[in-house]
């Protein structure tokens, strides 16, 4: 019987518009910024992969293990995470080798059609690996043998890839608890890519976190310093901010519940923080420390120059059974309503007028685009726009960006792209897809003569490149 194969191609006018005219000058765009260097200012990548370079294990690991965006849609249609080899909170895995985990990935790829998850991997399988048929059932085999092939050869190593993949500097994203043995490998080794960290402190920051009181304690451990108290605390975070600089980071980053800041006098912040260290503050008290802490990492940004990131409006681990049988990020992460003008007012009363603050705002709840932060970011010089994120950095969910926030934000106060990803070969599959819908997008703008051809053409350039390396001081 003869197997039925379907070729993999990717179309050159991929997201491209449908209309003639715009097509051919978001064409004329994209050769501009197409072949420039990867910027990717936060993400989860590992560093442990640039500072050892040693091959990746195969297909399994590379690709499905490590992509929530992957599993949480094959979790949804009922494919337990133990059957794709997900590991589970205590280290230990289901029984099934890396073959069988590909093949169960091979049969629900149809899942993805029409998703971004769909179009970053058909990028990395056709221009990454050179693929020419479909991934389905019938070509997992094929696929599995083809790619670990591919691993075990020097050109697939990570630090090749990361040169072939044009990237400039990547940002990877670590806790305060972190030694950062692996960025200080990477420095002592000589070679020459710019891997960086993001100093992220939630689980020292977040009295809800199941890991708070051991962190805490480690986090004394680490900086010598009494974190017991107020004032022990926020040296301590000094201390590790500027060891993180030194490693050479450029920014903070703070996935909290929401957008609340606050700005407690010193008596009422020590008083508070004695209530959470004891481990008796209620869920309005532990929300009103969150806040207090986000008001005094602005301080220490204005001291020390990291931009501070700002990712709220996330009900994390949703799914108590899996985040109990799993851990955190196991696609169980979920947008909420999220509210900005009042939540970030203490804040900005004390700091957004300082022009050498830098805060970058994200956010899960598309409804504040035109409402909220466009506004803000039009106004407050201290304040930037990300990207769209997570559920959103879709070309729908990027056009709509774009759309929502140009009126009152212009593009100017954005910040360009960044992928905020842990798979690692998708890196340059989204940022195209990125490049390719500003692309599209001022095309629009050309066409319908709202700005000439070579503005949009400036524009594309600041907005794949510039932004970003300005934004985040690369």
């Amino acid at each position: 019987m003869t197997t039925v194969t379907h070729p993999l191609a990717l179309h050159e006018d991929r997201l491209f518009p449908a209309d003639a005219t715009q097509r051919a000058i978001a064409r004329r765009l994209y050769t501009q910024v197409g072949g420039l260097p990867i910027i990717s200012p936060h993400g989860h990548t590992d560093p442990v992969w640039f500072a050892t370079d040693a091959p990746f294990a195969n297909a399994t690991e590379l690709l499905l293990v490590p992509d929530h965006y992957v599993f949480r849609m094959l979790y949804s249609q009922g494919v337990p995470l133990d059957t794709l080899g997900i590991p589970r909170r205590d280290g230990s895995r289901g029984e099934v080798d890396a073959r069988e985990a590909w093949r169960v990935f091979a049969s629900h790829f149809h899942l993805f059609r029409g998703t971004p998850s769909s179009m970053w991997l058909n990028h990395v399988f056709h221009d990454v690996f050179g693929l020419r048929v479909r991934l389905e059932a019938s070509t997992a085999d094929l696929y599995f043998d083809h790619i670990n092939e591919a691993l075990r050869t020097s050109a697939f190593r990570p630090r090749a890839l990361f040169e072939r993949f044009n990237i400039e500097l990547i940002a990877t994203t670590e806790s305060p608890l972190d030694p950062l043995r692996h960025h200080a490998a990477i420095r002592e080794s000589g070679w020459r890519g710019r891997v960086i960290t993001a100093y992220r402190p939630d689980p020292v920051v977040d009295p809800e976190h199941e890991q708070f009181p051991d962190a805490l304690r480690q986090f004394g451990e680490i900086t010598g310093e009494d974190v017991h108290t107020w004032d022990g605390y926020l040296r301590a975070h000094r201390q590790r901010r500027a060891y993180f600089a030194r490693m050479g980071a450029t920014s903070t980053d703070h996935g909290h519940p929401t957008a609340a800041t606050a700005d407690l006098s010193p008596a009422e912040a020590s008083r508070l923080f004695d209530t959470v260290v004891r481990g008796g503050a209620t869920p309005a008290q532990a929300e009103l420390f969150r806040a207090q802490v986000l008001t005094e990492m602005a301080a220490m940004s204005l001291d020390d120059g990291l931009v501070m990131q700002l990712h709220p409006g996330c009900f994390r681990n949703h799914n108590r059974e899996l985040f109990e049988r799993f851990g955190r990020d196991k696609g169980a992460d979920l947008p909420v309503r999220t509210e900005y003008v009042h939540a970030l007012k203490p804040l900005l009363d004390r700091y957004g007028n300082e022009p050498d603050f830098r805060l970058i705002l994200f956010t899960l709840d598309e409804s504040t685009y035109s409402r909220e932060l466009a506004p803000l970011a039009g106004h407050y010089p201290s304040l930037f726009l990300g990207p769209a994120w997570w559920f959103h950095d879709a070309p729908e969910g990027m056009w709509r960006f774009r759309e929502q926030t140009l009126a009152s934000g212009g593009f100017y106060n954005t910040v360009g792209f960044n992928d905020d990803t842990r798979a690692f070969l998708s890196i340059p599959a989204r940022h195209d897809v990125a490049r390719r819908i500003d692309c599209a997008f001022l095309a629009r703008l050309v066409a319908e003569h709202r700005m000439d051809e070579d503005e949009a053409a400036e524009l594309a350039v600041a907005l794949a490149y510039e932004l970003p390396k300005k934004a985040y001081r690369l």
